[in-house]
């Protein structure tokens, strides 16, 4: 499975997927780091189908009024307030 882990969250979260046979990239590894917008990393996620590690609601919400990403499941980790946005 491939990953997207968004910058609030640790980039020891995109090592330990890494570490698990998972192929895991940090956002702030894309060309503009901690200035890839949204719509540049859902473009990353649709075109490389990650799935997005996040801790923002704005990827659910974005999902629900433009449909992007493709296709979302927002899953809770107990304890903690992160999401993924599941692409096909």
């Amino acid at each position: 499975m491939n990953f997207l882990v968004d910058a609030q969250l640790p980039r020891q979260m995109a090592a330990w997927l890494t570490a698990a046979g998972c192929d895991a990239v940090y956002t702030l590894d894309l060309p503009a780091g901690n200035r890839t917008a949204d719509d540049q990393i859902n473009d990353v996620a649709d075109r490389e189908q990650r799935v997005v590690v996040t801790k923002e609601a704005d990827f659910v919400d974005g999902h629900l009024l433009r449909g992007r990403p493709r296709e979302e499941k927002e899953d809770k980790v107990p304890g903690t307030e992160m999401t993924a946005a599941l692409h096909p």
